[in-house]
């Protein structure tokens, strides 16, 4: 089994550590209605997926 022959120091782990977390999630702008929804994903207001109707709307 392999065994680390020397200690990891905290900054070594740190350093390794710096590319794990995780970046903020980013929206854009629908050009129909103008609110933010994340890119490559259904806008659930208006079922509208890439200028196509995908899902009907639901009603209250």
């Amino acid at each position: 089994m392999a065994v680390p022959k020397r200690k990891t120091s905290p900054s070594r782990r740190n350093m390794r550590r710096a590319h794990d977390a995780l970046g903020a999630n980013t929206y854009v702008e629908d050009k129909d209605t103008g609110e933010l929804r994340r890119p490559h994903h259904i806008d659930l207001k208006t079922g509208m997926y890439k200028g196509r109707q995908v899902l009907t709307q639901q009603e209250d």
